[in-house]
């Protein structure tokens, strides 16, 4: 299935502050009494078309939030079905959801949440020139996935087509954050943060376990930045978050660009 964010440019026009419904500014009054959003703000994330690459830990509470916050066109991408271990720490499912497709099963719950954001469920592990078509059609796009092979492809999409990238990652105890933008010369991007070794293995929570709220934290953090770029605050390209639950200590680092990245040294 194309995604409706897929079959137009990147960006659709602003809804006016008056074409916004009585039903939608009760919904979002608690946004529009953010002087950082207010109206223009919601009116651009009504606008907006974004995409969530994998709908599991991280996934889930970007999925719910972004629905909740009124986005205009949540696309989620995810191969994977349902299993029991899931249920630990991926809130968007229910036991009912067992078997189930994930982006599918999301998605559902989106919609049930908020009925005036369109979510669109891609049943597929987004590869190669579809996952360099699809990322070209969005506002945003972020990284819920669980596998560098993964990461790196959507890093490369999003600089390849000049869209910006906000990546998750959580493990054991541990998470982290990076928000990187093509459109910023001086941005790095994913590769230079941490360079390709031709990893393929699969996501290593199901080596190395990871704690249930950890990957709630880092989803709700992604989905903050998300909120942020998409209003147009801009000011988080760059910096890497990390975030250590156990001792309940957060970090945060400026990366600088790697000159000679062989993904983003193009800007130059």
């Amino acid at each position: 299935m194309t995604p409706p964010a897929a079959l137009g440019g990147r960006s659709a026009p602003l809804p006016s502050m008056s074409e916004l419904s009585d039903a939608a500014l009760l919904r979002y009054s608690r946004h529009l009494l953010l002087p950082q959003i207010d109206l223009t703000g919601q009116a651009a994330l009504a606008a907006s078309r974004v995409l969530v690459v994998g709908a599991g830990g991280l996934g889930s509470p970007v999925v719910l939030y972004l629905a909740a916050a009124g986005i205009g066109t949540l696309t989620v991408a995810d191969a994977d079905t349902v299993a029991l271990s899931n249920l630990q720490r991926q809130i968007a499912f229910a036991q009912a959801d067992l078997g189930r497709n994930k982006a599918e099963a999301a998605a559902e719950r989106a919609r049930a949440l908020n009925d005036m954001c369109q979510v669109v469920a891609l049943d597929e592990r987004l590869q190669a020139a579809r996952l360099t078509t699809l990322v070209a059609a969005q506002t945003l796009v972020l990284d819920c996935s669980d596998n560098f092979a993964t990461r790196h492809a959507v890093n490369r999409a999003c600089f390849a087509a000049g869209v910006p990238l906000v990546s998750g990652a959580a493990v054991r105890t541990e998470g982290q954050l990076a928000v990187f933008d093509p459109a910023n010369p001086a941005s790095p991007c994913y590769q230079c943060l941490f360079p390709d070794e031709g990893d393929e293995g699969d996501g290593p929570c199901a080596t190395f376990g990871v704690l249930a709220p950890l990957v709630g934290v880092l989803g709700s953090l992604q989905a903050v930045e998300a909120v942020k770029w998409l209003v147009g605050e801009r000011g988080s390209a760059g910096r890497f978050w990390r975030y250590a639950a156990w001792s309940g200590h957060f970090s945060e680092t400026r990366v600088p660009r790697d000159p000679d990245c062989p993904v983003c040294r193009q800007r130059s």
